[in-house]
């Protein structure tokens, strides 16, 4: 059996506050997205740089299963989970939103999480490896 391999586009619009994005899957629109501002992919305080990432399930004890992206350079546990405020409650994390409301804000995050991990899980479950790409 041939391993699929499926792609997440993430197209990002960076601001001084927080950096906003897209993720569409076969062109077709999936959620919006927040993230810290790009701050040279500093720990804790930047978003992750361009580039194509293989997305991973991953266990937290605190967090339980989560769609983690494991191989960011100089980076580690980096998640993507929900969030509305970039600057409040995400330390260089993706976190999916169903609108933006500002630079690095959204809302109903929840509900973009849910759409985003029921495609992703679906692949897997097909036994298929999904990347994002952000550029």
């Amino acid at each position: 059996m041939i391993k699929e391999r499926h792609t997440l586009k993430l197209i990002r619009k960076y601001g001084t506050e927080g950096t906003n994005g897209t993720i569409t899957y076969n062109g077709e629109h999936i959620c919006h997205t927040i993230e810290l501002p790009d701050r040279n992919n500093i720990r804790r305080i930047s978003c992750i740089p361009i580039g194509q990432y293989k997305l991973e399930k991953i266990r937290y004890p605190r967090h339980g299963e989560q769609i983690g992206i494991p191989h960011v350079l100089n980076r580690e546990g980096i998640l993507i989970h929900a969030a509305n405020n970039a600057q409040n409650e995400l330390l260089g994390c993706i976190a999916p939103v169903t609108t933006l409301t500002g630079e690095g804000q959204g809302d109903y995050s929840g509900n973009a999480l849910a759409k985003l991990k029921a495609l992703v899980y679906s692949l897997w479950d097909m036994g298929d490896d999904v990347y994002l790409s952000i550029r």
